[in-house]
């Protein structure tokens, strides 16, 4: 049986002065290839390129990314400030759309980081934009120095909900991750249940109630070393069945079209 096809959502960068991409974190290509087993593709995202419509035809499911750019709060209502830092108003205007379109069919889709955000705020949520600043709450940013291995070392555990799904897909109520980001979940989303914190009273996972695909998403990163870290190996590989029953055919609605 072919591999399915993931759509990697990627992010804006310009090389040198002038020339500007569209690019992915070889570490999302790998992880999706290797442990979930399907084809990664990578998605620009520019909504003068594209439809949702026309990426869900195309693709099985979708892998929703980290990148430095922030989702604009203008998005959950609010204003934007220095704390909110740089945007991507493309990728804003293809991901949103695209998270509600899946929830709505069934999907799958995986959230990571950024990714994480977005699927909070495509749903009605909004975010803090600096995290540390918040009273009782830690520094989740990424280490300004040091190597990778450092970087994406782990830093603090995540305790999931006695009985919830990450719970029941890890086979653990707590374990140990990453921690890369500034921003964060403050107030859920309409459907969206919290099923994992930091020690901090930090929102670390959730899902999508009552969606009939998969809605799993992380604020850390486990596309860093995806193949050895086992928590990391088990939320990808539940993504890649979860992109094989997509692909067979499962519980595979018709696509609705305007």
């Amino acid at each position: 049986m072919a591999r399915p096809v993931v759509g990697i959502i990627s992010n804006a960068h310009v090389i040198g002065d002038d020339y500007k991409v569209h690019a992915g974190g070889m570490m999302n290509t790998a992880a999706i290839a290797e442990v979930s087993g399907a084809i990664p593709l990578l998605v620009a995202a520019d909504p003068a390129l594209n439809t949702a419509e026309e990426l869900m035809e195309v693709c099985d499911g979708f892998l929703f990314t980290g990148g430095r750019p922030n989702v604009h709060p203008e998005e959950y209502g609010e204003e934007a400030t220095a704390a909110h830092g740089d945007f991507d108003r493309a990728r804003d205007a293809v991901t949103l759309p695209l998270i509600r379109a899946c929830v709505e069919r069934g999907q799958p889709f995986f959230g990571v980081c950024r990714g994480f955000q977005e699927v909070n705020v495509a749903m009605g949520g909004s975010l803090y934009p600096e995290i540390r600043d918040l009273p009782g709450r830690s520094n989740h940013r990424m280490p300004p120095d040091g190597t990778l291995e450092e970087k994406f070392a782990l830093r603090h555990e995540v305790t999931f909900s006695e009985g919830g799904p990450f719970h029941r897909l890890m086979g653990n109520q707590v374990v140990k991750t990453n921690t890369l980001h500034g921003q964060g979940i403050k107030a859920a989303g309409k459907r969206v249940v919290i099923d994992g914190y930091a020690p901090d009273g930090t929102p670390e996972a959730i899902y999508i109630d009552g969606a009939p695909g998969f809605t799993m998403s992380v604020q850390w990163h486990p596309e860093y070393n995806a193949a050895m870290d086992p928590v990391s190996k088990i939320l990808f590989a539940a993504f890649g069945n979860a992109l094989r029953d997509w692909s067979a055919g499962k519980s595979r609605p018709a696509l609705k079209t305007a």
